[in-house]
């Protein structure tokens, strides 16, 4: 039998083999080589073959089936190594990828590494990818972000800059996050606001696959039994990915993942590629959430420490001033008396001296000196009166009328509306005006958070037993009475620490001259403040 193939020789020419191309040379010089990698596939073996078995020759059903058997392996070798050599890529990736999410704390930047990683082709490959984040305070599932093209036309134009650009993954991801996550969080804003889902609804789609913490591969969605027919409409695919991402048994959020471009198939092993990568992704969103967090409260304590220390140093000086008052008052009593009789009997002697009188100089420098002791000795009271409590009877609507005046331009620009009802014929009462003044204005300026639309102020006085009472109802304030009585005693924990702390020093303030004041929270009509004047000096304690 003439052989066409050249399976035989030991060395053949170019011509000889029509399987052999450029750049395969040593093939020509190397004939085991030549018939593991290229007479399976020759026409001309084949012929041969055909020919033999033609010939009845016992070794043709032979090399048949040697022939199927080894195509076969032949193609399940070169199957496994593309697997092999798809899992190193996998592998790398992952480690590239792994790599950026165990150093970053930055919660943009974790969510673009993510998102990135799924969408480009270096990565995962995936046309689009929508991120859900779980609200627990709102018990919500929320669409956060966003990350794809809207259309071919966009997709194309995408493609080919990340082509042209030769960027690695983090290179990729960091370019987004600086330069595009605002405006694809922009692009998808009517998406992600219908991506909302209530983690209450067990029956939903979203939520099923989240507790149930394995990916679902929904194919057929617009048909699908257990898609929402809005949900299928929304995203406008017949076939998406769910991933959930779980840290600790923690529902962090979910990726949906789709080919709403190619519409390729997404495959059972883009699945299992994808869920490897949700479990790093989930930990580092957890991380750089609670990171977050974690900031905004070392900010709060901070600036609270900082409220909490000036406030102790105010009320230090207030007390060393209080101090200093009473010993200053103490003083100038016991000098001032003295020095008046020195005074009186100096300008006395002066008054009744002639002119000629040769002690009329010495005198007359008594009374100067005198006088300016006495001008001395007034700034030392009018200085510790301003530190310590010093009562009188005074006119409660007069009070009132020059607090409100002192608060007006404040008040007006903040829009509050005042109504004064002074009371008809009120008794004087025993108060120390600078003080009361002072908590007047303070109420009328209160810091305390939950401002309301009814911006308005009343203030009411009238007379009871042996008291004025005097009330202001500050109907723009919605606390709880709870809340209410913390911000009272100085320093207690309340929502913002040192908030209402005004309020606590007026309270005490008032108390030391005998005072109730009385903080009331109503539901819906704000806050009732009381406070009792006594008329008589012997209510004083």
């Amino acid at each position: 039998m003439e052989r066409e193939c050249c399976w035989d020789r030991e060395v053949i020419e170019l011509a000889d083999c029509p399987e052999i191309g450029a750049g395969e040379e040593d093939l020509l010089v190397s004939k085991r080589q030549r018939n593991l990698d290229k007479c399976s596939d020759c026409h001309r073996f084949l012929t041969d073959l055909a020919r033999l078995s033609d010939e009845n020759n016992p070794l043709a059903p032979i090399l048949t089936d040697l022939l199927a058997e080894f195509r076969h392996q032949k193609t399940q070798i070169q199957s496994l190594v593309s697997f092999l050599d798809n899992k190193t890529l996998e592998i790398r990736f992952l480690h590239e990828l792994g790599y950026v999410l165990q150093s970053s704390v930055d919660l943009d930047e974790v969510l673009s590494v993510a998102l990135t990683a799924i969408t480009a082709g270096k990565g995962f490959g995936m046309n689009r990818a929508f991120l859900l984040l779980c609200d627990r305070e709102d018990g919500l599932l929320k669409g956060y972000l966003g990350l794809g093209p809207r259309n071919l036309e966009e997709a194309s134009r995408v493609w080919n800059e990340i082509i042209q650009s030769d960027m690695d993954l983090q290179t990729l991801a960091q370019n987004f996050r600086l330069n595009k996550l605002s405006s694809e969080r922009a692009k998808f804003h009517d998406v992600l606001e219908q991506l909302t889902v209530p983690l209450s609804n067990k029956d939903h789609i979203l939520v099923k696959t989240l507790d149930g913490k394995r990916p679902v591969l929904v194919e057929g969605a617009f048909q699908h039994p257990d898609v929402p027919p809005e949900l299928a409409r929304l995203l406008g695919v017949d076939a998406f990915l769910a991933m959930p991402l779980i840290s600790r048994n923690r529902r962090v959020g979910m990726i949906i993942a789709d080919n709403c471009i190619t519409h390729r198939t997404i495959t059972e092993e883009d699945m299992h590629s994808l869920e490897t990568f949700s479990f790093p992704v989930a930990f580092a969103i957890e991380r750089a959430s609670l990171y977050d967090k974690l900031h905004v409260e070392l900010e709060r304590v901070t600036e609270a420490g900082k409220k909490l220390k000036e406030q102790q140093e105010l009320i230090v000086r207030m007390e060393n001033m209080a101090l200093v008052g009473r010993i200053t008052s103490s003083i100038a009593h016991s000098v001032r008396n003295p020095l008046m009789i020195i005074g009186g009997f100096a300008r006395s002697m002066l008054k009744n001296s002639p002119a000629t009188d040769s002690r009329r100089t010495f005198i007359e420098s008594i009374v100067a000196e005198t006088r300016q002791l006495e001008g001395v000795l007034d700034e030392i009271l009018n200085y510790s009166d301003s530190l310590y409590p010093t009562r009188d009877f005074w006119d409660v609507n007069q009070l009132v009328e020059t607090a409100l005046h002192d608060t007006a331009d404040v008040l007006t620009a903040h829009g509050y509306a005042t109504f004064y009802s002074p009371g008809i014929d009120l008794p004087h009462v025993y108060i120390d005006f600078k003080q009361l003044s002072n908590c007047v204005r303070t109420v009328l300026h209160n810091d305390i958070t939950g401002i309301g639309a009814d911006r308005s102020i009343s203030i009411n006085s009238q007379c009871g037993d042996d008291c004025v009472i005097l009330t202001i109802e500050d109907r723009s304030r919605h606390i709880s009475q709870a809340e209410l009585d913390h911000l009272l005693v100085p320093f207690s924990e309340t929502r913002e620490l040192g908030a209402g702390l005004g309020l606590a020093l007026c309270k005490t303030m008032l108390e030391k001259q005998g005072i109730p004041f009385v903080a009331e929270a109503e539901a819906f009509d704000g806050i009732r403040y009381t406070i009792t004047l006594p008329t008589r000096k012997e209510e004083q304690t």
